[in-house]
């Protein structure tokens, strides 16, 4: 198994149970090893003790939930599976212990057993309500088989780089890899890392990619999952020279001196050799994930806490992972450091590198986070990082998120456990649009993903071929590397049901037709369809596209909606209900039509989703502007309406209209970069206080803030070229920072918001010193700009 990974997969269990004065000699002999993190002998002990007859009931439960979580830890799901089943069938189940049914449930679907995984996802979310993992669990189980929709699109193959020991989190390197391997043969003492019985981890180089060959493939859903590999005293390979120096996660105590033999399966090697990176990076601890910077002379990589032969470990005296870096010179990697944001009593790890080299995503069991693990981002310029920023909510969970790896593209996969997946860690993907998260996390599905562990996956920007990481062949801690490619869509499509109805009585309108368009169609021609009898349309979109739906009825007013299938992972079917109005008698109705353009060049926007709300019943509805960015709405007279915009990477102020006669209503919208001209916000002469005229302009700025909370602004004043121009620079320095002030003061961020004061040095005609104009000139150069920094 993936030390690392595994370390940062412990699942906590705390016990409330004291400790008890038992005969047994391996029951006492269990806790120590599991007390010294030692897994597999500790299950080896509990099974040994579970065999004697415990008077204690509380001391047995203590021992069978420890039993549980060893073999959790050892990856061994069909053990934890029978032991967790004796526990759950026990009545004083209550308070923490009711995580049981979370880890009960955890290995049911590690084994493919997912119609009982889901029953004991819905006993774990009613017995508490903190953890919402249940929930998302139970509806996934329900059809598990709909991840497995692109599985006919993939060739997965095993690759002749793997040996019967662990090979992982390979990452692009020059025109090879780099990977995390199990492979210590070399070493005068066989070194065993006793969690699992397995060598340490180094990190390995395979310079050529061409010279892979295919091991065999396997696109089944869940892969090939076999009987687990026991590990057998096939070699003695004496005594360890330090036993269990290393697991990270914080609630791991204990270490020491080994006085026995330790086994281990001896090593089959691959039929395609790969070298190890050098003594400066591989130590006799773990060394993880790696990562490179774009020039291939300087490496981010995962060791435990130990530089310069010196061995670290927190206040608990456990030795946790850090971060290092490490340059290439003369063809070795030397210059190992710390990166500023390790620490002593926490682990980070496993890093990756935007292609610009800018920002640094890695994993944290840090003070703050969500749960276990989390992914955290830290910005590199010039050899200086920035504090690092927990990913938020959409990519961390209360379960561990692991192993990121950023695409050229700049969007980030991880592997995580909290989400809802197929077993064990799957693989997530989330769009990032300049490091900002544009839509939720998606799992890949079969067959990237199975019921084992599939993580460290490494691909292009349109996920067509790749590498990742999983134990499916023979579980435990048999991780192998495997290749992907794809061949055909990720999705056939996103399925929609769409259902019209009355919009006061609810009842579904049979026949109705909806004509359904997008912008991407040949000639624009829309697509006329009829309801069926319960009023239902069900449908087959293209993923990534925006589409418009004109529903029409006899006796009904027509109704325009917009959808779109760019935020969803396609996964689940989506619905979309259009009710119309009866036309009444002598109800009268009036156009509102016009053009939305580009806040600079006046440049008309396709693809705009325009939407008018009735100010008298807050109904609403949607339309899409066409080439011409062009829109139409036809609507009963008799109330205002409020017409917004909706694109990606812009915005609007957005427009109001009165119901009666036709009425054009064109609008701009703003990107970043642009400048908006704030009219009337004036100042008294000589004054910067904010007069009460002006507050009415502001607080429509604080109301366009609001609408986008990434939006940040600079707000800037200009005055004419009146005065010398020093106090003119002072005067609308001060202008500025008064208006900030009331802005910050009605809620906005501070951080959001740059006061600048330009004076008379950008003039918007000829009314320079010297140059004699109208009133009215100068007027024009008294002016507030407010210019988009981020949208």
């Amino acid at each position: 198994m993936k030390v690392i990974s595994s370390a940062l997969t412990t699942l906590v269990i705390v016990l409330l149970f004291g400790g008890v004065a038992l005969s047994q000699a391996s029951f006492l002999q269990a806790n120590k090893e599991y007390a010294a993190l030692s897994f597999a002998r500790a299950s080896e002990l509990y099974e040994k003790s579970l065999k004697e007859s415990f008077k204690d009931s509380t001391a047995r439960l203590d021992a069978q939930i420890k039993l549980a979580h060893s073999y959790m830890q050892l990856r061994d799901t069909r053990n934890a599976e029978r032991v967790y089943k004796i526990i759950a069938g026990k009545k004083d189940l209550s308070g923490e212990n009711s995580k049981i049914y979370l880890y009960y449930s955890q290995a049911l679907a590690s084994n493919n057993k997912y119609d009982e995984s889901r029953d004991a996802y819905d006993k774990y979310d009613k017995m508490q309500s903190d953890d919402t993992r249940g929930k998302d669990f139970v509806k996934l189980y329900a059809n598990p088989a709909k991840l497995s929709k692109n599985a006919a699109s993939y060739t997965v193959d095993y690759l002749d780089i793997n040996t019967n020991r662990a090979e992982f989190s390979p990452m692009y390197y020059k025109k090879g890899i780099v990977f995390v391997a199990a492979r210590n043969e070399g070493t005068a003492v066989k070194r065993v890392y006793t969690w699992n019985n397995t060598a340490f981890l180094d990190l390995y180089e395979l310079p050529d990619l061409s010279v892979l060959n295919n091991g065999g493939s396997t696109s089944s859903l869940g892969g090939s999952n076999t009987a687990k590999k026991v590990v057998k005293p096939m070699a003695m390979l004496g005594k360890d020279e330090y036993t269990s120096p290393t697991p990270n996660d914080s609630k791991m105590v204990g270490f020491g001196k080994s006085n026995s033999g330790t086994y281990l399966e001896a090593l089959q090697p691959a039929p395609i050799e790969a070298k190890a990176l050098g003594n400066k990076i591989n130590s006799k601890y773990h060394e993880g994930p790696a990562a490179f910077f774009k020039d291939g002379n300087k490496m981010l990589f995962t060791r435990n806490n130990y530089s310069d032969g010196k061995y670290g470990q927190s206040k608990e005296g456990i030795n946790k992972l850090k971060l290092y870096s490490a340059e290439l010179v003369s063809n070795e990697w030397k210059n190992i450091k710390e990166l500023p944001f390790n620490n002593n009593d926490y682990s980070t790890g496993h890093p990756t590198l935007t292609k610009d080299d800018k920002l640094l995503y890695f994993v944290s069991d840090m003070p703050g986070g969500f749960g276990g693990k989390d992914i955290y981002v830290a910005k590199y310029d010039n050899g200086n990082w920035s504090a690092p920023l927990n990913m938020g909510p959409t990519v961390n969970t209360k379960g561990d998120e692991m192993f990121p790896y950023v695409d050229e593209k700049g969007n980030l996969y991880f592997s995580s456990d909290g989400h809802s997946g197929l077993g064990d860690l799957d693989i997530f993907y989330v769009k990032l649009i300049d490091g900002v998260i544009a839509k939720k996390a998606t799992n890949l599905g079969s067959p990237v993903n199975s019921s084992k562990d599939d993580f460290g996956i490494i691909t292009d920007g349109e996920r067509k071929n790749g590498f990742f990481s999983s134990n499916r062949k023979r579980g435990g801690s048999d991780d192998d590397i495997y290749r992907f490619s794809r061949s055909g869509p990720l999705q056939a499509c996103q399925e929609l049901v769409v259902k019209v109805i009355d919009a006061e009585t609810k009842a579904p309108l049979t026949n109705a037709t909806v004509e359904l368009a997008n912008k991407d169609e040949a000639n624009g021609q829309p697509k006329s369809l009829k309801t069926d009898g319960e009023g239902n349309l069900q449908l087959c979109l293209d993923v990534e596209n925006d589409y418009l739906f004109k529903a029409s009825n006899d006796g009904y007013l027509n109704n325009n909606l917009g959808f779109t299938t760019k935020d969803l992972d396609g996964s689940e079917v989506s619905q979309l209900e259009i009710p119309l109005d009866k036309i009444k008698a002598k109800a009268k109705t009036f156009k509102i039509n016009g053009i939305v353009s580009t806040q600079k060049d006046k440049k008309p926007i396709p693809g705009v989703k325009v939407i008018l709300r009735n100010e008298c019943d807050s109904t609403i509805q949607e339309a899409m502007t066409d080439e011409a960015g062009t829109y139409r709405f036809e609507i009963p007279v008799g109330c205002d309406y409020t017409i917004e915009a909706l694109k990606d990477n812009f915005g609007t102020m957005g427009s109001k209209v009165t119901g009666g006669e036709n009425t054009e209503a064109n609008f701009t919208m703003f990107e970043k970069g642009d400048v908006i001209r704030i009219d009337n916000v004036y100042y008294d002469l000589n004054k910067w206080k904010i007069r009460s005229d002006a507050e009415i302009e502001l607080n429509k700025l604080v109301e366009m803030m609001n609408k986008y909370p990434k939006m940040k602004i600079e707000f800037g004043s200009h005055t004419d070229s009146r005065s010398s121009a020093k106090y003119n620079k002072t005067l609308s320095t001060k202008r500025a920072k008064a208006a900030v002030a009331y802005i910050v003061k009605k809620g906005i961020n501070t951080k959001r918001i740059i006061a600048a004061g330009y004076g008379e040095s950008n003039p918007v005609n000829k009314c320079k010193d010297g140059v004699p104009c109208t009133e009215e000139e100068y007027q024009q150069n008294r002016r507030t700009e407010v210019k988009i920094l981020n949208l």
